[in-house]
């Protein structure tokens, strides 16, 4: 099965006060999505030098990036999704194959498996993967409450993620959802839909002093942990 979503992404650094307004003012025009609460598990693909988050932080025109997710511990027969996530001139394309895990779990090692249906998604990951040597760098984690809007905004879609954390070792979706914390006492929102947004939201955001903030969580790891306690390492052998 095979899901392509294309829609514009804004995101918000709440704290605790504008996300406690904001879950009031939202409740009388959005209710929770199918799932509700749950935890977000990831992991992402990259190369030895990470060069696609590093190409990605310089904020290019266009990006691209690979990654596995799921939302639960996985088992098995649980369904999993291979996305392919790119955005250009600020319009984010996802596309996505669901499997089930055990034929993700390997990958890229099992790609065969994972893309043997021959999809046109398929083959968009098989010509990304004849580009850049990756495997799995980075482990992802984080507690999402999702919204949808109502009919009159049936594509709108609000998540607010809490409790951000992530690991570079152990990197499977089937191990406990442990990591190092980033932006603690932060919650990360994301608007997502396809055109502009509705007026009724725009005036609550203001009201509220909400404002758009660019942020990629696997960027942020990047740039505040994995380049900073390289840079120390680097330091601190320098002058042993």
């Amino acid at each position: 099965m095979q899901t392509v979503f294309r829609r514009y992404e804004k995101k918000y650094r709440l704290n605790a006060a504008q996300y406690a307004a904001l879950a009031v003012r939202l409740a009388g025009r959005m209710t929770r999505d199918a799932y509700g609460a749950y935890t977000v598990f990831n992991l992402y693909y990259d190369t030895a030098g990470f060069d696609l988050i590093r190409a990605s932080v310089e904020k290019p025109l266009y990006k691209e990036k690979l990654r596995l997710r799921c939302y639960e511990s996985p088992r098995d027969d649980t369904p999993v999704f291979l996305e392919l996530k790119k955005k250009y001139d600020g319009i984010v394309s996802k596309r996505r194959i669901r499997l089930p895990y055990a034929e993700a779990r390997d990958f890229p090692r099992s790609a065969d498996a994972a893309l043997a249906n021959g999809s046109q998604i398929a083959r968009e990951i098989e010509y990304f993967l004849s580009r850049y040597p990756v495997s799995a760098k980075l482990f992802l984690a984080y507690e999402r409450v999702a919204l949808k809007g109502a009919e009159a905004d049936g594509d709108l879609r609000i998540t607010f993620d809490s409790g951000i954390r992530f690991r570079l070792t152990d990197l499977r979706l089937d191990s406990a959802a442990r990591g190092r914390a980033i932006l603690e006492d932060v919650i990360l929102m994301e608007v997502k839909n396809s055109g502009n947004l509705p007026s009724w939201l725009c005036r609550i955001l203001n009201e509220e002093a909400v404002f758009p903030a660019s942020f990629s969580k696997y960027g942020f790891c990047y740039t505040e942990h994995i380049l900073r306690d390289a840079l120390g390492e680097r330091r601190r052998s320098a002058h042993a």
